[in-house]
């Protein structure tokens, strides 16, 4: 059964996905809107594994201030064209991944940017946790690894749960959003700044 005009223009709302796209999604979904924007997500998801590769030299280097001046951060988005900088969408995205670093602290941009030094400190901390509390040595790496999942969740701007929407993180909105306006985009670097913090 084809998809109504007033559903398609819904799912487009929703996703930003093209028009052929929505009806096709709809179509082969029963019409279900939940399920039209997973298929869509799972395409869309398939489409951002492809620009990945691609390289993204423009972009913006953006500048958030908290009101009140205590919290500030500098962030540089990349993206493979000044035309897509200049985009409305890119620019509003732009500002969000300024805002959430503000609001979330995160230290790195990804658990790979973490240098090993760092990450095997926690793993001792967490070890050191584990023979405190008596749990059985057979369990400490199960645990160790639990725990670590949940420092890089805390620490890297990529896992955190992005916060005007906590049901996705901030890797799936970059996902979202490279699908959406068609390029790779590449969060490169940032620095926040706390008065009275080193």
């Amino acid at each position: 059964m084809a998809a109504s005009a007033t559903l398609v223009k819904e799912l487009r709302d929703k996703t930003g996905a093209g028009i052929l796209d929505c009806q096709k999604a709809l179509t082969e979904n029963g019409n279900d809107i939940e399920k039209a924007i997973d298929y869509l997500r799972q395409k869309g998801l398939a489409a951002a594994q492809k620009r990945a590769g691609r390289e993204a030299n423009e972009g913006l280097i953006s500048a958030y201030i908290h009101p009140g001046s205590r919290i500030g951060v500098l962030v540089e988005v990349n993206c493979e064209t000044d035309f897509v900088a200049r985009n409305d969408e890119f620019q509003a995205f732009v500002k969000d991944i300024a805002l959430q670093i503000a609001a979330a602290r995160p230290a790195y941009v990804s658990r790979e940017d973490i240098p090993a030094e760092v990450i095997e400190r926690e793993k001792a901390v967490y070890q050191g946790q584990c023979r405190e509390m008596g749990k059985p040595e057979a369990a400490w790496p199960k645990i160790i690894e639990g725990k670590l999942e949940k420092f890089y969740q805390e620490m890297c701007l990529l896992e955190q749960a992005f916060i005007k929407d906590p049901s996705v993180t901030v890797k799936d909105l970059l996902t979202q959003r490279i699908a959406k306006i068609g390029e790779n985009i590449v969060i490169r670097r940032f620095t926040r700044y706390e008065l009275g913090q080193a």
